[in-house]
């Protein structure tokens, strides 16, 4: 059977044990070949992952013959730019999230993609995560009856390394991850509720900077509108007391409440008062199960990958939705 071999453009932190070892360990799949713009660091990554080729220039690992398939995991302000040269040179396409910096950006990309006839998958890899999938199952039986509304709350405490304008992280720089902390975390939440309950046709909200420490915004609320008539509500603040994470699905016969991030249990209460708990651990290399289904699609084996361009695009159009009055404002 054919092998996908994979190059990998940004070696970063997300890239050391909750992507890239995946990789390396699906059957059928290698890592041949990574890219960082700092020569020094690419070649430290491929020495220490075992992988034979490094690259400074995110061009030459795109045309090296020997990479089937390419994991884009820059920050977003780079991501269109690297899909569209990727799918020029006719390389399948998988990107980290959130997708790009706009839906306009977005929709660039699919475009590209769908020109080159090549794949384009988006990293919303709860997609694929057995927590996840359980969640979607416990609501897909019927068990909570018809979903009614959503509710999502992340807060978490302002951080330090925030405080320092010179040196700020980039993900709350507006013009290389297309928002705030919001945007980074938010979208993984927005995305499995697009997997669970369907698309959001409709956004209202609000975006602020509280504390003025950085560009982007560091607070947000939200109402939104499902499709099929479910209603949603969400607020996230990074200036608060404490973290706090829970997202709350109810329907006419019981609720769901979970957290996005960590391995606290499931938590289901039924319309008779019975309640019940489910622990699920996440593996320890997170997107290796949502990799395994990119695998197996290019491998045209059985299923499909449950993330595209088409899905990723949707949850970035809710972002800039709400967003927009605040981005509006800064410029």
């Amino acid at each position: 059977m054919k092998i996908i071999k994979w190059g990998i453009i940004g070696c970063g932190n997300v890239t050391e044990v909750k992507s890239g070892p995946a990789f390396q360990k699906i059957p059928n799949s290698a890592l041949v070949a990574v890219m960082r713009r700092d020569a020094t660091l690419a070649e430290d990554y491929a020495k220490r992952h075992n992988v034979p080729k490094w690259y400074s220039k995110a061009e030459d690992l795109i045309n090296d013959p020997e990479v089937d398939a390419v994991y884009i995991a820059t920050p977003p302000s780079s991501h269109k730019e690297y899909t569209i040269l990727c799918a020029k040179a006719g390389k399948p396409v998988y990107v980290e999230k959130p997708m790009a910096l706009t839906f306009e950006e977005c929709n660039e990309m699919i475009s590209a993609c769908k020109e080159h006839n090549v794949p384009l998958f988006v990293a919303y890899y709860r997609r694929a995560l057995p927590r996840f999938l359980k969640i979607k199952e416990l609501i897909d039986e019927g068990k909570l009856g018809t979903m009614r509304h959503v509710n999502c709350v992340l807060y978490h405490p302002f951080e330090e390394r925030y405080d320092d304008e010179i040196n700020l992280p980039w993900t709350v720089l507006p013009h290389i991850s297309g928002g705030g902390i919001f945007v980074d975390l938010a979208c993984h939440t927005l995305d499995f509720l697009d997997f669970v309950l369907g698309p959001i046709k409709s956004v209202r909200g609000h975006a602020t900077s509280q504390l003025l420490a950085y560009p982007a915004e560091d607070s947000v609320s939200m109402s939104f509108l499902f499709e099929n008539g479910i209603h949603g509500s969400g607020i996230w603040n990074f200036a608060s007391f404490e973290r706090y994470d829970n997202t709350e699905i109810v329907g006419d016969k019981g609720k769901i409440s979970f957290s996005t991030f960590g391995n606290d249990p499931i938590h289901i209460q039924y319309s008779n008062g019975e309640k019940e708990s489910i622990a699920i651990e996440n593996p320890l290399h997170i997107q290796q199960p949502f990799i395994e289904t990119v695998v197996a699609e290019l491998l045209g084996q059985e299923g499909v990958s449950p993330s595209k361009g088409t899905s990723g695009a949707r949850t970035t159009w809710v972002i800039d939705e709400v967003l927009k009055e605040f981005r509006n404002s800064k410029s």
